[in-house]
């Protein structure tokens, strides 16, 4: 029989509020408009190491840092082929296919190296700096780590990242 244990982490300043447009196959895209973002974590193990998964103590900062990073930026997906990012001084002017042009301080922006700003994408982001962030500082791999991401109250997408 095979058994795995599990953390599930959410906490209330697992959050972060920001603005984002989806863009379509199509070329299309929703206006510019924004969300409170909630993110929940759980981590599976197939056994325990010192009577834990891992340590809640450990994952709670890193979970925050991630969230604190994304919060009050404009998302933009970088490896979309509709988007047209020009880096200018001080600004990023961004050209979408319906010839629409954001000029937005880079301050204001996070370029993510993802292909559209939706909520399954973002989770996916969290989920592969999350397994990045745990390696690198504790050497630890969760079988699955499975991230959710709320953009309003009951609704959310969920991405689960399997070890190799």
């Amino acid at each position: 029989m095979k058994t795995a244990f599990s953390i599930r982490v959410y906490k209330q300043y697992f959050n972060f509020a920001s603005s984002h447009f989806m863009l379509f196959k199509d070329g299309t895209r929703e206006p510019l408009h924004g969300h409170n973002y909630r993110v929940q974590v759980k981590g599976n193990a197939p056994e325990l190491d010192d009577d834990m998964v891992f340590d809640f103590l450990n994952i709670k900062p890193i979970v925050r840092r991630i969230c604190d990073s994304l919060d009050h930026k404009l998302l933009i997906p970088k490896n979309n082929p509709n988007l047209v990012i020009e880096d200018r001084e001080n600004n990023y002017n961004i050209v979408c296919v319906d010839k629409s042009v954001f000029s937005i301080p880079k301050t204001d922006v996070l370029m993510l190296p993802i292909e559209n700003t939706s909520a399954e994408r973002i989770a996916a982001y969290i989920a592969n700096e999350l397994h990045a962030a745990v390696l690198a500082e504790y050497k630890f791999e969760f079988n699955e780590l499975e991230i959710e991401v709320e953009e309003t109250p009951g609704q959310a997408a969920v991405y689960t990242l399997f070890k190799e």
